[in-house]
This record gives structure tokens, sequence and C-alpha cells, in this order.
């Protein structure tokens, strides 16, 4: 079998930063082992894989271990990858998922996304989380699937070094951290995820669909410039409405070819 792929760096607007993402077009879907082998064999934080259905496309994400209910930025890229390649002359589309429909629209040289937003709920620290992360925590939050710990600083956010095997021993997909910022952005981010199989994740949209109410919560508004503060770094506007998030960001493609397997 022989497929479209293209490889694509999302959340920014240069290569080598953003959160790489791998694009597969598909007559349909596989059994899901051979996908799971297909996102093992990319290696990429996600690979997102698409099977045209009509108007729409249908949509599954996989990590290299792992099928995951919701990614961002293999959603951004996807939807670059339909808008520039596939089918240039739209400027929206619809992509039925295990998160329900989720629309995105072309929005100049960004795309913008519309994604359910997660409300947390305040929970005690679990047992080992302060000495996992590498921080003291002011906050904890759960959204369902993640830890949000909020941090007194964007400073402890940039330069924290987790420990990752004791990361992963938490009971959870992952952790969020997060810290008011001063400067350029309203927030920042690094989201660690071991038990997917990623150590930590470059920039991650499903993060900032917590993010978002949460920090609209304690900043009083709903629109808001974020950083995820991972080494490649990468750049999200979130807009927080009633129970949506619109997500936007730039995408860049790196690679283009085709898959046989």
């Amino acid at each position: 079998m022989r497929a479209p792929v293209f490889q694509i760096d999302a959340f920014t607007t240069r290569r080598f930063a953003g959160n790489p993402a791998a694009v597969m077009l598909l007559d349909d879907f596989p059994p899901d082992a051979i996908l799971q082998a297909l996102a093992a064999e990319n290696n990429l934080p996600e690979t997102a894989f698409l099977v045209p259905d009509g108007q729409i496309y249908r949509l599954r994400w996989f990590t290299p271990t792992v099928e995951v209910p919701l990614c961002g930025h293999a959603t951004l890229a996807s939807a670059a990858a339909v808008m520039e390649r596939l089918e240039p002359r739209r400027d929206s589309v619809v992509f039925e998922t295990a998160s329900g429909p989720l629309t995105v629209e072309r929005e100049g040289a960004r795309y913008r996304m519309d994604f359910p937003a997660r409300a947390c709920t305040a929970v005690a620290p679990p047992v080992g989380l302060a000495a996992a992360i590498g921080a003291e925590p002011i906050e904890v939050e759960w959204d369902g699937f993640n830890f949000l710990v909020r941090l007194g600083t964007s400073d402890e956010v940039r330069t924290l070094i987790p420990d990752l095997p004791s990361v992963r021993q938490l009971a959870c997909a992952g952790v969020i951290v997060t810290a008011a910022d001063g400067g350029d952005f309203d927030f920042v981010s690094r989201y660690f995820a071991p038990a997917k199989g990623i150590d930590e994740d470059p920039v991650t949209g499903g993060a900032h669909c917590a993010l978002a109410p949460f920090w609209a919560e304690r900043l009083g508004r709903t629109d808001f410039r974020a950083f995820q503060a991972s080494r490649r770094g990468g750049e999200i506007v979130c807009r927080l409405r009633g129970d949506r998030v619109e997500l936007e960001g730039s995408c860049v493609f790196y690679l283009e070819g085709e898959a046989i397997f």
C-alpha cells in the first residue's frame, strides 16, 4: 500500500520549531496494529491519519506508542495538508474524530481550530508530584486526563528539569506545568507525557483546551497569547468561547513524500 505523507511543523512560522507531526492520507483505516506501527516508524510526537468521507475527513491520532483521543498540533497540521496540498481552494475543513467534529478555518496565514474546552477541578497534589516535576506547586488541578500544575514564575517553567521516570509513574496521561508570564505572552507552559511515549511534547494544543479556561478564571479575560516553552518552542493564540476553545497557529511544511507499507 502507498500513502501520501507530509511532515509539518505546527504552531510555528519557522522550520525546526513548533511541534512536528506526520499527516498520512489513506483510503480507509487499516487495522490499528498497522496504524500504530506506522506512527512508531515515523517516530514523531503524533501521526495523523486522514480518510476522506464526502466533504469531511475522518481523523485519528497516534503517538509512537498509543492512540490518543485529541491532538491539537496534528489537527492543525492536518488542516494545513488539506488546505495547502490536497484541496488548496478550501478555506475550512471539518474532521470527524473521537472528540467529536472539529472545525478548522483558514485565518490569513494561520489556521483557527474549534476544540472542546476542558474544565479543571482542584485536587490535592498526588504523592510524589513535586519531586517528579522538580518544583513545588502553587496549585494543582485535574482536567480529566492530566494534572495541571501552576508554578510561581515563568522562569521556573522554562528551566524545569523533571524526573521523567517518576512522571511516568503518576496516575495520569501527562503533566501540564504553567505560570503567568510578564513578557510578550500571557502565560507559558510545558507538557510532559512519558506514559504516552512523549517525554516532552513540544507544543500541545490539547493542553491549551485546559489552560485557556484555567487562566480565564485567574486573569479575568478570555483571549490569550500563549507560549509553550519547550526546546523547540511554539506560539498559540487561545480564545475561550463558552465551552469551546479557539486555538490559532501557523504551520510550516518540512517534508512531502509517499509511505509504502
